[in-house]
């Protein structure tokens, strides 16, 4: 992979996981199991230690989860709540111990502290003269969501500290979590009184804890566990990890009864077989176990990383997994186009639910199985969460099994399925039309960078869509003032200023109008590269896809989404429904990259430019040129900025050339520099 698809693929990890955190923390609706979540962290942190310089602050691995949700005030930790390093194998565990022994010196076998991974929510209490005077979920790890109403209701917390001697501040973090027994009873009344039960104890804990209406909370059967502390207003503190649960434990709040220390890796892995020995046994659900440095000065000294401690660990306990019968598959279209296979099984009993659908990701993931209807697959409740195929058993495959085929047209709208080659996601090309991406693909038209329509929000855009006032992109035209008006929170002055924005929005760029439409792997520069090469829409519509890839930036990717996505007669009758509303741009001059003196030429940016990179890097792009990240022998020309470091030195060993501002700027008008 070259630099260009580092940083793309980077970019798309990190897109990826953060919406992944938002589904999990804050929905708590997760998408995909903890094992592919998994995947794409280890993915990325391989990705960002072999390319340091391409860390940015808001990379999933320098935080810990999502957002807090709204509805709940917000909380600042006095001391992050960090997240833990995952192991999956023995050996990722005595990789972890022997990092230990090396990061203190110690030629003995370290002391840990053993507990179950409790499947729940992460809460911090916080206690000032032995009062509960807050509590708060874990949120991003710097901030939560105050939940004190709500964590006052549950009988497992004091809301007075047992006892004397306890600090004037006590900060005592833990997991909130649903038992087994108070699940399954409260599933029970929900199906007897026609409700929807929860999924799995997890969801009914997190969804219990963020009850707006604390009364709610108060009648489910929630407990919890403390595992450990954040900020006290002593440094009289125990010593050991288990000395200081023991000390709180003796104030009233409760512990795990499984704590255990153990000596070395042979101990920690002895625990480990226990707790799954008797994982089905207990009153709640776990999915690992976890072990912490005993010793207090050792785990000062180990210290953190930016979102883990190095002195903790948690060790996953393998996926639990059942055998059934696949017995046909459907095609769900996600809010992006993307379609999903979904296996209906036989009903099947798998980590403690009951299993009739599960994943089978994506046609590349079929294929690579050899799942076929009627097969007998392997189903595995991935990560405890959501259930996936993760193989079928070919020597039990009856004679009438059916092959697993892509559908041809989407099963929500009806327009072609586009799979182009080396993709794993084959995608409905129907993305103004379709409705399983309607919501999304309005709230992109309506964004800042694409149309900018001032005063659409995505509330907004929800509100309209459930209304049936708006199907695609082109009805947000036909608004009227009294259609407006009646939506909720939305005043005659709100309406009038919406429909506003919206006229003024018609004058836009063609480049803006691209990017608006949504179109797959098309962003900004590549819209910016297509206005520049074809000048007007028309031309763009008609273009195959090798004229399409004469744009500088289009490959053969590019080209096939652009080409499939106006081939759509879907899309051509939304796109002449929003020019009939009037919407317009100047046309452009045609630059024509193949006689541009910069075509091919790579260029190298570093150091502080007055202008921002992308918008530098969009200019060199539309004359043809190529921008790389790191400077080598196959470097035209770099372009420093103040401060310029690494990158100027290399320069200078391999004799290229370094443009300034001004020089490059000449370079662009077609002067010598």
């Amino acid at each position: 992979m070259d630099f260009a698809g580092v940083q793309r693929r980077l970019e798309h990890l990190r897109r990826e996981i953060g919406r992944h955190d938002y589904q999990y923390y804050v929905l708590n609706e997760p998408l995909i199991p903890d094992a592919e979540y998994d995947r794409l962290l280890r993915e990325l942190e391989g990705l960002e230690a072999d390319y340091p310089e391409l860390v940015t602050p808001d990379s999933p691995t320098q935080r810990v989860g999502g957002s807090p949700a709204e509805g709940f005030d917000e909380v600042n930790h006095a001391v992050p709540m960090l997240s833990l390093g995952n192991a999956f194998s023995d050996e990722e565990l005595a990789e972890f111990d022997r990092r230990a022994r090396d990061r203190t010196g110690s030629d003995q076998p370290l002391v840990y502290l053993a507990e179950p991974k409790l499947d729940g929510l992460a809460v911090s209490l916080r206690y000032e003269q032995g009062l509960l005077l807050r509590a708060a979920t874990r949120g991003d790890g710097s901030r939560g969501e105050d939940v004190t109403r709500n964590v006052r209701t549950i009988a497992a917390i004091p809301l007075r500290l047992l006892g004397t001697g306890w600090p004037e501040v006590l900060e005592v973090r833990g997991e909130v979590f649903m038992p087994r027994r108070g699940f399954e009873a409260f599933n029970r009344q929900a199906r007897e009184r026609g409700e929807k039960p929860f999924a799995n104890p997890r969801n009914a804990a997190a969804g219990s804890l963020r009850q707006l209406d604390p009364r709610i909370t108060a009648q489910r059967p929630l407990a919890f566990y403390a595992y450990g502390l954040g900020e006290v207003s002593t440094a009289d503190l125990p010593d050991t990890q288990s000395g200081r649960m023991a000390w709180i434990k003796g104030w009233g709040l409760p512990v795990s009864p499984e704590l255990a220390v153990v000596t070395g890796v042979a101990g920690c892995l002895g625990y480990y077989r226990r707790m799954g020995e008797r994982r089905d046994g207990l009153d709640y659900d776990i999915d690992g176990v976890v072990y912490k440095l005993d010793s207090i000065a050792q785990q000062e000294q180990l210290g953190f990383v930016s979102r883990a401690p190095r002195w903790a660990l948690a060790h996953k306990f393998p996926a639990q997994e059942e055998l059934t019968r696949l017995l046909a598959v459907e095609f769900q279209v996600g809010r992006t186009g993307a379609l999903t296979p979904v296996a209906r099984l036989e009903p099947v009993f798998v980590g403690g639910v009951t299993v009739s659908n599960a994943t089978l990701h994506n046609m590349d993931e079929v294929e690579r199985k050899d799942v076929r209807i009627g097969d007998t697959v392997i189903v595995r409740r991935a990560g405890d969460v959501i259930p996936e195929v993760v193989r079928s058993l070919p020597e039990r495959r009856p004679a009438d099994a059916q092959p697993i085929l892509l559908p041809a047209h989407c099963p929500v709208c009806g327009s072609d399925i586009v799979r182009p080659e080396g993709e794993a996601a084959a995608r409905c090309s129907g993305g103004l039309w379709c409705g399983a991406q309607r919501k999304e693909a309005i709230k992109h038209f309506a964004s800042r960078r694409a149309m900018d329509i001032d005063g659409l929000g995505d509330k907004l855009v929800e509100q309209l869509v459930e209304q049936g006032l708006i199907q695609n992109p082109a009805d947000l035209y036909t608004l009227t003032l009294e259609q407006l008006a009646s939506l909720e929170r939305m005043a005659e002055r709100s309406a009038s200023n919406l429909l506003a924005a919206l006229d003024a929005s018609k004058a836009t760029t063609l480049e803006r109008f691209l990017f608006a439409l949504g179109i797959r792997e098309v962003g900004e520069a590549t819209a910016r590269a297509l206005a520049r090469s074809f000048g007007d829409l028309e031309p763009l519509m008609a273009a195959d896809e090798s004229r399409l890839q004469q744009t500088p930036d289009v490959g053969p990717v590019v080209a096939a989404h652009v080409h499939a996505f106006f081939r759509q007669p879907h899309n051509r009758e939304v796109i002449g429904q929003l020019r009939d509303a009037d919407i317009r741009w100047k046309p452009l001059e045609v630059v024509s990259p193949a006689v541009s003196p910069l075509a091919g030429k790579t260029f190298v940016l570093t150091g502080t430019l007055s202008h921002p990179r992308d918008e530098i890097k969009d200019r060199l792009l539309a004359l043809g040129a190529k921008v790389a990240g790191s400077v080598s022998k196959k470097t035209d020309y770099l372009v420093a900025g103040a401060d310029a470091g690494s990158k100027l030195t290399k320069a200078g060993e391999l004799d290229i050339p370094v443009l300034d501002e001004e020089g490059l700027n000449r370079l662009l008008e077609g002067l010598s520099p």
